[in-house]
């Protein structure tokens, strides 16, 4: 079991790679004039305190932002997104961490619309108050269950982005019936799944599962930091499953991820793994 709220784990490896591959997507999403849609269907509280309250309990932002913070060494992407987190941060003191909606909308357009979803109660409060006034519709409720209403939404161009907690054994499945439901009503979407890598058999084959859907491309991506614990608990990485992807991204992780397991691996069995499929 992940032990949640994400405040715990803000900044970890995981949310490198989560949000380093956020913003590739976003980057590409808003090449074209037209205006999209972000919709994020588990939000979080929208950013975290990394010097005080939860954060500070296991510090797990220590292995993974922590460690890009003062490298001059990070390919353009990279880079790219540690001047983002340091926008965030502009004493240059690394104290708070963006979660998936913040990042978002340091790199939304005027015309660009996000609908931010958070069933935990505290979490979505704090949302509502973080995006207060910045014309962000922002509900409390289950965000499996708005991508009926939500989609296609009106400009036929959206990034959803879906990345539960896990904690309920049942999320596994419901991302993948949210897909096929969403895939019906809006087939040219972009989706980017975010998973944990545990040793359960449901994280192991969730991936897979993905591939099954039907779309006409798509990217996996994973980050294993170490290797398995003896014990069979806690999560070695992380990966990302993206639907729909841009055409360069594989391009993109091939420089960047030997990069990201150098400097994130915490043992000799740290590795990647990146596939994808074009029809």
């Amino acid at each position: 079991m992940l032990s949640y709220r994400h405040a715990f784990h803000a900044g970890n490896h995981a949310d490198v790679l989560k949000h380093f591959i956020e913003i590739q997507l976003l980057r590409y999403m808003a090449q074209k004039d037209k205006p999209f849609w972000y919709i994020d269907t588990h939000a979080g509280a929208g950013c975290y305190e990394l010097d005080t309250g939860y954060a500070t309990q296991n510090a797990e932002y220590e292995s993974g932002i922590a460690r890009l913070w003062n490298r001059d060494d990070l390919p353009a992407p990279l880079a790219d997104y540690v001047a983002l987190i340091k926008h965030i941060n502009p004493d240059g003191e690394m104290r708070l961490y963006p979660g998936s909606p913040l990042v978002a909308q340091e790199l939304l357009r005027a015309d660009d619309k996000m609908r931010l979803y958070e069933l935990h109660s505290t979490d979505s409060q704090l949302l509502h108050e973080n995006f207060a006034g910045h014309g962000v519709v922002v509900q409390t409720g289950d965000g499996f269950g708005a991508l009926k209403a939500l989609l296609p939404p009106p400009p036929r161009r959206a990034l959803v982005l879906i990345d539960p907690p896990y904690e309920d054994k049942q999320d596994y499945q419901r991302v993948v019936s949210a897909l096929q439901e969403g895939l019906k009503r809006f087939p040219g979407g972009m989706y980017a799944i975010w998973y944990p890598e545990l040793q359960r058999a449901d994280a192991r084959q969730l991936p897979e599962e993905l591939k099954t859907l039907p779309v006409k491309s798509w990217l996996h991506v994973a980050l294993s930091v170490q290797g398995l614990s003896a014990d069979g608990f806690g999560m070695h990485g992380s990966g990302m499953f993206i639907l729909n992807p841009p055409f360069n991204l594989h391009a993109v992780l091939t420089d960047v991820m030997p990069y990201l397991v150098r400097v994130l691996g915490q043992d000799d069995q740290a590795k990647y793994t990146l596939q994808q499929h074009v029809s």
